[in-house]
């Protein structure tokens, strides 16, 4: 899963969307941001903080 939009923080549901043994890439944060990598597999998930970017920030109820 790959997201081309900064969300204030990583959601329960956006999480539970990811398969074991995926990977999701996202940008993280309001006026900081931070791309991370999530990673998820049979024992949960493993959050690494890649670098500082700059992303549009993500709408709620916005399609």
């Amino acid at each position: 899963i790959i997201m081309a939009c900064a969300a204030p923080a990583l959601s329960a549901v956006l999480r539970e969307q990811l398969a074991v043994g995926g990977r999701m890439v996202l940008p993280m944060g309001t006026q900081e941001q931070y791309l991370y990598l999530i990673e998820r597999d049979e024992n949960g998930f493993r959050e690494s903080r890649l670098e500082a970017v700059k992303f549009v920030p993500l709408v709620m109820g916005k399609a």
